[in-house]
């Protein structure tokens, strides 16, 4: 067995235990636990100075729930992008419009549709980056795709990871092409460079 079939092992198997710890939690739990990451996302200095920034729509039950942070920095006149999947495993960022109905594609996740504007990588100052979960030292547990590792390993601006603390890990298991973030806010904690 090589390394990186024991470190996708790993992966794997912390996956699972990550969704059976996110899916013991309340609604209420969620909902409180969405609203620290969210009022301390909005708080960063590097929030408020961007313009242009990257986010996720949240999948219910995994990942905090994100549509009323898209559409508050929306209001406040930001330019928000979100992802949309590419074959070959690829990623690109479009402007989320919130007169234009998102799309709902694979695995119940929603996206701008293809005719949204594309978001060029070079004109966001933030992204803002999903996972399962993350360990203190900013590395993330995704979902297996490799879209974010290999989208952020060509971004210059500044990168963000939100982690329930309940699920926030001692370390994930990693291989060279796994990024982390440069910032990393739990309900409690922070973690940087």
């Amino acid at each position: 067995m090589t390394a990186s079939s024991t470190t996708a092992e790993e992966k794997a198997r912390l996956r699972r235990q990550v969704r059976d710890r996110l899916s013991d939690l309340s609604p209420e739990e969620l909902r409180e636990s969405d609203q620290a990451l969210f009022e301390a996302f909005l708080a960063l200095p590097q929030v408020k100075e961007a313009y242009s920034l990257f986010l996720f729509w949240g999948i219910p039950g995994r990942e905090p729930e994100t549509e009323m942070l898209v559409r508050t920095l929306t209001a406040q006149g930001k330019r928000v992008g979100l992802p949309r999947m590419l074959p070959e495993r690829g990623m690109e960022v479009r402007l989320f419009q919130p007169e234009v109905p998102m799309v709902q594609v694979s695995f119940g996740i929603w996206e701008p549709p293809e005719s949204a504007p594309l978001l060029a990588r070079e004109e966001i100052q933030l992204a803002l980056v999903p996972a399962l979960c993350y360990d203190r030292e900013r590395y993330r547990l995704g979902f297996g795709g490799g879209y974010y590792d290999r989208w952020l390993s060509g971004f210059p601006g500044f990168t963000v990871g939100l982690c329930r603390e309940g699920v926030l890990q001692p370390q994930v298991p990693r291989e060279a092409h796994d990024q982390r973030v440069d910032l990393l806010l739990t309900e409690m904690h922070r973690f940087s460079r």
